[in-house]
This record gives structure tokens, sequence and C-alpha cells, in this order.
């Protein structure tokens, strides 16, 4: 029987909300506040502010709008031309969790995933309803909840020692949705650090995979640093493209000192209209139904390959960018720069890929400089590099 003190501690989680996905799908242990309690900073001031070092960009929000018209249809065709792809992904990934984790969860020990907000959400909420899908050949019996992770400031501590306490005898899995350069990875592996003694108690629900490993989930993985993942290739992941609107409706995460609460959100309710957060959701769920192929089990590493980290060197010697920051590699992660920072250039792969039809669209909206440079920036098809407002740090 679980525990009336561990009972207690999952009914105080489960009063979070869940942003525009059913409650069945997620808890996000955020502190959700009103939009007009966040200062919406413009992006020109805010990019100034960050790389001269007066703000650290978690402190500022630039408030989103609606996506345009194009940026929907571009959205559509790429799920349309994913759905297959990401659905198959799933279920892989699903396959592999039932097939690690099976001999020791249980409904009262479930697999406790971790969604990274925001960019992992959609993954994991897909993953939730695969795993609890009775009728696959992977159900598994697993909870999911969303926190935050900010670079340099890490995994929002006081949400994921709540998940510890109410689950303190079930392995987490974090989940994001591709990795870029392996920074988020590295944040990770920093949060974690002070579970990482084998004397600690809650060493077993972390590090359950190996003492060093940490167990980091992704749809895609070009940097070569997850624990588990279903691709190592850049490709037009559909949740890549939009925001808030396919990621229940949060913003990003806002920094919160760890005395005072857990990490701030905004809740966009003035773009329910637009979102396409459970509709996402709900297509790749129908396409991971119709799958005629069986799951296949995939591989995973006990340790970081770090297999682009030379060519991010070469780049930033090549750019004369010294802050790594300002490198935003993956279709995904260029695509997102374009529409939240100040863009210097685009670097593409190929010059008419399929893949980089919006990121295009953009540039060519913007008058952003794009350079095609083949197979040198493979196995990123695109990444954004950011214009510099002052001198690096």
């Amino acid at each position: 029987m679980i525990s009336n003190n561990k009972n207690t501690k999952r009914a105080d989680l489960a009063n979070y909300g869940s942003g525009s996905y059913l409650a069945s799908d997620v808890t996000v242990l955020l502190d959700i506040v009103a939009k007009d309690a966040v200062a919406d900073v413009p992006v020109s001031q805010k990019e100034a502010l960050i790389q001269n070092g007066q703000r650290h960009y978690s402190d500022m929000l630039t408030l989103e709008q609606a996506p345009s018209v194009t940026h929907e249809q571009l959205y559509i065709q790429a799920l349309e031309q994913g759905a297959a792809r990401t659905a198959t992904d799933i279920a892989n990934l699903a396959y592999t969790l039932h097939r690690t984790f099976q001999p020791t969860v249980s409904e009262e020990q479930p697999l406790v995933l971790v969604s990274l907000v925001r960019a992992g959400l959609p993954i994991g909420v897909l993953l939730q309803r695969a795993l609890a899908d009775t009728q696959s050949s992977y159900a598994l019996p697993s909870v999911h909840y969303g926190i935050s992770i900010i670079r340099d400031r890490g995994l929002d501590p006081l949400a994921l020692q709540m998940l510890l306490d109410a689950y303190p005898d079930s392995p987490i899995v974090f989940v994001d949705g591709w990795t870029g350069k392996g920074a988020i990875y590295q944040e990770l592996t920093r949060s974690l650090e002070t579970f990482s003694d084998a004397s600690h108690p809650n060493f077993t629900s972390i590090f359950h995979q190996g003492a060093e490993v940490i167990p980091l989930l992704t749809l895609a993985d070009p940097a070569g640093v997850a624990w588990l993942a279903a691709s190592e290739e850049d490709w037009l992941i559909p949740s890549g493209l939009l925001n808030s609107t396919v990621s229940g409706l949060i913003s990003r995460s806002l920094y919160t000192e760890p005395q005072l609460g857990l990490h701030r959100s905004v809740f966009y309710d003035n773009l329910v209209e637009a979102d396409q957060s459970l509709a996402f959701i709900d297509r790749i769920n129908a396409a991971r139904h119709n799958l005629s192929v069986a799951p296949q089990y995939l591989s995973t590493f006990k340790q970081p390959r770090y297999q682009t980290a030379n060519l991010i060197d070469k780049l930033a010697d090549g750019y004369g960018i010294t802050n790594r920051n300002r490198i935003k590699p993956t279709i995904a992660e260029a695509t997102r720069a374009i529409l939240r920072r100040d863009p210097e250039r685009i670097l593409l792969a190929t010059a008419e890929h399929p893949d980089t039809t919006l990121l295009r669209h953009l540039c060519k909206q913007r008058n952003i400089i794009v350079s095609v440079l083949g197979d040198k920036i493979l196995p990123y098809q695109a990444i954004t590099l950011i214009k510099q407002r002052t001198k690096d740090h």
C-alpha cells in the first residue's frame, strides 16, 4: 500500500494545472502567473540586456502573438509530412521504456516521466498516452509531470524534490524534444550532481541506469547526449515549429529563487483559438494506433558522445563567436530563435530542403542572411546565429 504521507504528497501535486492539455496527460509544476504580471520586453531590447550581462534571459519574456496564417499552414504541412514518423518514434520509445522498466514498476510505484518545459511537453504527453494504452504491446504504469529547466540556472529544485517526495521508490526519466548543442543535458547533469552519491536517499530514483547515467530521453538527438533517443537526425519535428500553441499554451519558464517558490510561467489564455496542443496529440496518437509495423527496441547509451562538439567549435571560431549561446543548431532551435530572438544569419545544409521551408520563409520576411554550407554543418540541417549586440563575454 502507498503510505499516507506519499498519498498526501501525490494529492498535493494534483492541485497544479495542465495548461491546455488534459489533466490525465500531464501535471505542470509551475507557478502560473497572469500576463499583465510580466513585463513584455521587445526582442531587440531583450537581446541587448542578455548579451551585455544586465539581465538573464529567464528574467524576461517577450509575450507571444498568434502564429501568422502562413506559419500555421507550414506547421500543418509539417504535421502531414511528419505524423507517421513521430508516431513510429513514440511507439519505439514507449516499447523501449516498457522493456526497460516493466519488471520493476507498478501502479503504486510507476515510472515518472518528467518533461522539460517547454519543448519536452508534447513529447512527454505523447509518451504518457502511449504507455497508458492497454491495447498496445508497451503499456506501462506511468505518471507525467512537467518542470522547468533554465540554462545557467538549472532544473527547478523545488519541483524535482516534490516529485521525489511523492514517488520515492519510482524511477524518473527526463523527457525533451530534441538536443541542439547538448547545453540542456549539461544543465541537467549539474542539477542532478547533488543526488549522485550512492548513499543519497533519492540516488536510485535518478541513477537507475548506472552511477553516471543521466536518464534523458529525446525524440531527436543530433548532439549525441541522450540516454535514449528515437534517432540522431535533425528533422522537421512538427511540434518544434510552434511555441506555446503546441505546448499547452504555456510560456517559456521564468526563474524564481528556490526559497520563493516554483519557477513561473504565463498561460496564454488569449491564444486559445490558435491552440494546436491537443489536436497535435490526438493526430499523432491516431497515427500511432494505425501503425502496421511492430515497435522496435532502441539502443541506449551510458555516456554522451558529444558528436557535434567539434562542429560547434569550428563555427564559433569561423564566425568569431566566444559566447556559444549565440549558436542555435537544429531546425527546431533555429526556427524558435528567429521567432524569439534577434538573428544575424541562418546556416543551411541544403538550399531547398523541404524541412526548412518555414525557416526560409521567415528569413525572407525579415531580410535575414542565409548561407548554404552543405555537409559542413551536418548532422544539422539548420543553425541560427544570434546577432551580437555587445562584446561577447
